[in-house]
């Protein structure tokens, strides 16, 4: 990423040189580790360069067709897929130890090719295989059997096991849910891959489509946008605001996390890149490293929430629900406060156990840097705005802030170079930042088609899911046992879908992740009688926990690795901290008004905010166990019932919830003026 100079300096005043810091080497070591999306082929030479062009080419191929074609849906998905399959290959090997430079085993070419090859036939051949519908022949079945295996190898290696738990479980059931009808295994075989492979139901069903339409076309205007070096101003503007206060650097990592994960889409990639910052920053000021570790994984995880971008998914969530995306990014912001709020008070009260400082003023950024570099965030402020006014399509807005995110990284560049090289001719110079310009666009480009492969795999399992549910009829089988199982007693009905919600977001990215809840989870809370829009937030965000919640918890052992703590103990802190993504999603499920509903009442929706932030404060002191003392453990039972108990709809629990908290906030400060009288005396 292209930083300008200024900017690097104005960081390097906000924190001092630290024997442990994380290296580049050991950051991309994490990456591998815990992000599949890292653990790539290593590629020098020639190799690269024609892989690194061809992958570019793909990017703009797909920006081409996006806004220009008017291909059947059959054609342009399974075109799509087919160079996913090529890049995907090229890029993912079997296992870590195959990755060698410059090596792909012939196997991995033959899996390329064959996997390829079959969803290019059916690209070229659509038309004729959607007229013969189910009436396929052998060499049809053969050909989607190879192509569904391929793309399961491929997400294996790309996005990991346990989607394809699920995804292998639903095929065995509807397998024998076909035979159980005919049982003939080769027309059960048929029904299964004619609907899987060669409908919109199956691997090119909704999940694709909306990957291939929108998430790639956003995925590369976040490659664009990363090399404007935006990270680095949100990480300055977060200094600005919070680095003084107790405990700063903390807070410091909340908020630039929050702005940079809401446009980097990955919980695991935001931790590491702003971790790499943050942490040694917070361990520098005195907490533990598993504290450090959980509060970076937390608030990547939560910028995953954060409007008006959140990872891309707001777009999808416009789309799945069917309502414009600026009231997407409005209904997410009662819940966004309340998620990071929580980690706040939790960070605040860590800080006030410790007895940390904050930054000195004199080390901050200062505003007029901050003023100055700005227009830094001006694609971003372009995206949003085309895209709420409704004035562009969502393909047509990406493809405009893509070309403004080029240009302000272009400009940026000349800007800081004309400076630095002042005693330069100006043409050789501007040159240079030219030439400079086009090489990180060509960068750009091949990273968004790289970023592409994860959530395409992802996706295409998503479609295989919900196309498995959609042929058997488990979709209302589920569904009429969770509510039968809840019967009136909703809250069982959101806890079993809750449970559902974290095992099938395990380790699989942002996007991927909703398109999966939204087409497995969402339905049985509609049937449940909850509002769609409430459906759709709350496994949204119980998916995206998954990635913070123990035992596969991807972005907090990332966040461990680079703070050099204990695993574990980093993904129960991460737990802990966002405490709030556990109860939230309850309260909008139950308070609508918080998500601004049809018939929302603004008062309603404030009073209900208000409540469930006193509820969070109480709650994180009790998980804390110190507010201006150390507070025992009856009192931190107390005080997690009192919390709750804001927390539940109600103006009477509000009441009960409300006393409680003060009691002990009173106790609490009668014991602290006692024990400084006692220490004065």
């Amino acid at each position: 990423m292209s930083t300008p100079k200024e900017m690097n300096e104005e960081l390097k005043a906000t924190q001092s040189a630290e024997p442990d810091k994380t290296s580049e080497e050991d950051l991309e070591a994490i990456m591998r580790q815990y992000d599949k999306e890292s653990n790539t082929r290593l590629w020098q030479g020639i190799p690269k360069k024609i892989i690194s062009a061809f992958m570019a080419l793909f990017s703009i191929y797909c920006i081409y067709m996006t806004l220009f074609s008017t291909a059947l849906p059959e054609t342009r998905l399974s075109m799509f897929l087919g160079f996913i399959v090529v890049i995907g290959f090229l890029c993912y090997p079997a296992s870590k130890k195959h990755v060698r430079v410059n090596y792909m085993p012939w196997y991995d070419i033959v899996l390329m090719a064959a996997g390829a090859a079959c969803f290019f036939y059916f690209a070229f051949n659509a038309l004729s295989i959607i007229k013969i519908a189910t009436r396929i022949e052998p060499m049809h079945v053969a050909v989607g059997v190879v192509g569904i295996l391929v793309l399961i190898e491929l997400c294996r290696r790309s996005v990991g096991i346990p989607i394809l738990c699920v995804a292998g479980a639903l095929m065995i059931y509807a397998f024998y849910n076909q035979y159980s009808y005919n049982y003939d295994i080769y027309l059960s075989l048929k029904n299964i891959v004619y609907k899987l492979f060669y409908t919109t139901n199956g691997v090119i069903g909704t999940p694709t489509n909306v990957c291939y339409t929108y998430i790639v076309l956003f995925i590369i205007f976040g490659a664009f946008l990363e090399r404007t070096g935006i990270s680095n101003f949100f990480i300055a503007f977060a200094n600005r605001i919070a680095g003084w206060s107790s405990g700063g650097p903390a807070k410091v990592a909340v908020i630039s996390s929050a702005l940079c994960g809401m446009v980097s889409g990955s919980s695991v990639g935001n931790t590491v890149t702003t971790g790499s910052v943050t942490i040694p920053m917070m361990k520098k000021t005195g907490y533990k490293p598993e504290f450090a570790g959980a509060v970076e994984a937390a608030s990547s995880t939560g910028g995953q929430i954060m409007p008006p971008i959140m990872g891309a998914a707001a777009f999808l969530m416009a789309e799945y629900m069917d309502i414009p995306y600026a009231q997407v990014a409005l209904k997410a912001i009662l819940p966004a406060f309340l998620y990071f709020a929580g980690i706040f008070i939790a960070v605040h009260l860590e800080a006030k156990k410790l007895g940390l400082k904050g930054i000195a003023w004199s080390e901050l950024p200062k505003w007029k840097f901050l003023a100055s570099n700005c227009y830094l965030i001006l694609p971003l402020v372009l995206l949003v705005w085309l895209v709420s006014t409704g004035n562009k399509t969502m393909a047509s807005a990406a493809a405009i802030s893509i070309v403004a995110a080029f240009v302000i990284g272009y400009i940026n560049n000349v800007a800081n170079s004309l400076i630095e090289r002042k005693d330069e001719s100006k043409g050789k110079v501007i040159a240079d930042c030219t030439k400079h310009a086009f090489v990180s666009a060509f960068e750009a480009l091949q990273a968004g088609a790289k970023g592409a492969i994860t959530v395409a795999a992802a996706c295409a399992m998503a479609g295989m899911i919900a196309g498995c549910i959609t042929v058997t009829g488990l979709a209302s089988i589920l569904i009429n046992a969770i509510v039968s199982v809840a019967s009136n007693a909703t809250i069982i009905g959101l806890i079993l879908t809750m449970l559902c919600c974290i095992v099938l977001g395990m380790g699989v990215p942002t996007t991927a992740n909703y398109c999966i809840m939204a087409s497995t989870c969402a339905p049985i809370l509609t049937e449940l009688g909850f509002p769609i829009v409430a459906a759709h937030f709350f496994v949204f965000y119980f998916g995206i926990v998954a990635d913070i919640t123990p035992p596969v918890a991807l972005a907090a052992y990332a966040g461990s690795a680079i703070a050099k703590g204990n695993p574990m103990k980093t993904g129960v802190n991460a737990t802990k901290l966002a405490i709030a993504a556990f109860v939230v999603p309850y309260l909008f499920a139950y308070t609508p008004d918080m998500l601004f509903d049809a018939d929302a009442s603004m008062l309603s929706a404030i009073q209900t905010t208000l409540s469930a932030l006193v509820g969070l404060f109480g709650i994180a002191t009790a998980l804390n166990g110190h507010l201006f003392v150390k507070v025992n453990i009856l009192f931190r039972i107390v005080l997690i019932a009192g919390g709750l108990g804001m927390m539940v709809p109600g103006t009477f629990s509000d009441i009960i919830g409300l006393a409680i908290v003060a009691v002990i906030v009173l106790y609490q400060m009668i014991l602290s003026k006692r024990h400084t009288t006692a220490a004065g005396v």
